[in-house]
């Protein structure tokens, strides 16, 4: 991973972003007619989850913010949750590192762009293993700290990344924890770029089942997704177009280009 900087950090009152982490004004800009950018990055956001639910499983969104996934994922047993008290959620007030949902109760949980604004990941993990039965799945979207998304949040100054902390000791937190919007972007790259340090401190947990590299300019021009910011509204058939030209760029070049991360994983114990 090409590192700018290792680590950079903005005071909230410097976002240049809009509506800054505003799940009603996001709700009320997807359900307007200017979403059309962003109900294709979400559909492929979400979409390909489907392929890793059956019909019949049991599963839950954890960190749902604005509760976007209920649109895309086809599963009639699937329910949100967030630590918000939003009242779209199903189920609130739902810490992801301590849900108190009981053991097994899931065979899916749904973690798209949360696990780095989680403090302490490696209770995340742990406690997403209680709750899933034996062979659930951890299906998972986050943020790919390249060159470019490095770039863009210097120039946004929207949440920060730190390449310099021990994403898994459960003592000192990646993100704020007094702010749960605040958010380390490059914390699944200290995660999932290496695969002895994955195996060594989840490997009890959790096999990686599938990962695949994805996104840029879909992204960038969406408008954003809870947080706002300037687009150009383009048709379907040019997203499409954009979207293979992202895949283009993600597939020679993802250290620079790539924007975001789906992984899937397999509960072991």
């Amino acid at each position: 991973m090409f590192k700018i900087l290792n680590k950079i950090h903005f005071s909230a009152n410097k976002n240049k972003m809009q509506s800054i982490a505003s799940t009603k004004v996001a709700i009320e800009y997807f359900n307007s007619s200017k979403s059309k950018n962003l109900k294709f990055l979400l559909n492929e956001r979400f979409g390909w989850m489907n392929k890793f639910i059956n019909e019949e499983e049991k599963g839950i969104e954890v960190g749902s913010g604005a509760g976007f996934a209920k649109f895309f994922i086809s599963n009639k047993n699937f329910k949100t949750s967030d630590l918000s008290d939003d009242e779209h959620l199903d189920f609130k007030n739902v810490d992801a590192q301590n849900t108190k949902f009981e053991d097994s109760s899931f065979d899916y949980v749904i973690a798209s762009n949360m696990i780095h604004h989680v403090p302490f990941p490696i209770k995340f993990f742990k406690e997403m293993n209680r709750i899933l039965k034996k062979n659930g799945k951890l299906i998972i979207f986050e943020p790919y700290c390249s060159v470019i998304l490095q770039v863009m949040t210097i120039l946004m100054k929207h949440e920060g990344f730190d390449f310099t902390v021990n994403v898994w000791d459960d003592k000192n937190p990646k993100s704020e924890e007094t702010n749960v919007w605040n958010g380390n972007i490059a914390v699944t790259n200290l995660i999932f770029d290496n695969s002895d340090e994955f195996n060594k401190n989840l490997g009890n947990l959790f096999s990686i089942e599938y990962e695949k590299l994805t996104e840029c300019f879909i992204f960038l021009n969406s408008g954003g997704v809870t947080s706002k910011t300037f687009h150009i509204p383009m048709p379907n058939f040019l997203l499409k177009i954009l979207n293979l030209f992202d895949n283009f760029l993600v597939s020679l070049f993802p250290s620079i280009f790539c924007m975001g991360r789906r992984i899937v994983l397999k509960k072991v114990n």
